[in-house]
């Protein structure tokens, strides 16, 4: 008995697994419809005045009647989405290159190193993961607009998304930093390595994985951030991309097709790094979770 179950378990499984993913892949279907469309109603397609089963089926089918790139082109003529892509992409870099930089130098002081305070730093790197972002929006404002003057600005966006990202980053990093063994920094010290070298010609190829997922969430940290960028910046041409969209849908208009068209643009980026990294991103997320 136990074996038949071991071998119809999966197939009974298989039908419950394909209607989640026709769940969760139904709304993308539906933006890349209406995206191609060419039009801006949320409707693809008109119902006939005594309307079948299939005239109603397809009113629901993410499908357009005819296919076209007019809302692409009228995503870049409409309103300056080049320019929000491109501020997108220089803070998403620059908190990406912050990010790692911090997350990797403390998480591996956490990692090796003993001194005073250790344990609550790593405490209080946790419990700020235990807060709302909009929880921190009001002092956020305080230091970036009032202290360091940064409002309107790229490097302001820089520095919060930094602060949001680190925490996280350290306690993976840290983790994973865990897993390797000292003993091969111990050898390279013999051998009369520097810590400087130990550090970056030693640990950091070997922890890749980790490293390559801090620099994914730090990236999608800043790049699909809304709030704090639509709170920072007043110039529209500084907004990020996120914020931009905005314009298309608001009290006024409803641009449908040009936003769908706009997000499939915006998730680009983050598709290709993920297709870039991936070979790392299952062993950065698994590795770091165990010592031994």
């Amino acid at each position: 008995m136990k074996g038949d179950s071991t071998v119809r378990a999966p197939w009974i499984l298989h039908p419950i697994l394909w209607i989640i993913i026709a769940v969760l892949l139904y709304p993308v279907m539906w933006v890349v419809a209406l995206a191609f469309s060419g039009q801006q109603s949320l409707g693809l397609a008109d119902l006939p005045a005594n309307p079948t089963f299939l005239d109603r089926l397809r009113m629901v089918m993410p499908w357009p009647q005819s296919w076209s790139f007019a809302n692409f082109v009228g995503v870049w003529t409409e309103q300056p989405f080049g320019r929000w892509l491109w501020n997108s992409i220089v803070v998403a870099g620059l908190t990406t290159v912050v990010g790692v930089a911090v997350a990797c130098t403390a998480g591996y002081a956490f990692s090796r190193f003993r001194f005073a305070g250790r344990n609550a730093g790593m405490t209080l790197f946790l419990v700020t993961q235990m807060f709302p972002g909009t929880l921190m929006l009001i002092p956020l404002y305080a230091i970036v607009v009032d202290w360091l003057h940064l409002d309107n600005s790229v490097w302001g966006l820089v520095v919060v998304y930094s602060v949001t990202a680190v925490p996280f980053c350290v306690w993976m990093l840290k983790g994973y930093f865990d897993t390797i063994p000292t003993e091969i920094e111990e050898s390279a010290i013999m051998d009369g390595c520097s810590p400087g070298r130990v550090f970056f010609e030693i640990v950091l190829p070997l922890a890749k994985p980790a490293v390559a997922v801090t620099a994914l969430f730090s990236f999608m940290t800043a790049w699909n951030e809304f709030i704090l960028a639509a709170t920072f910046m007043e110039d529209d041409t500084r907004y990020t991309a996120p914020v931009g969209l905005r314009f298309f849908v608001s009290e006024f208009t409803a641009q449908w097709g040009y936003f769908a068209a706009g997000s499939l643009m915006v998730s680009i980026p983050v598709v290709i790094l993920f297709l870039a990294l991936q070979k790392f991103l299952v062993g950065g997320l698994t590795a770091g979770g165990v010592k031994g």
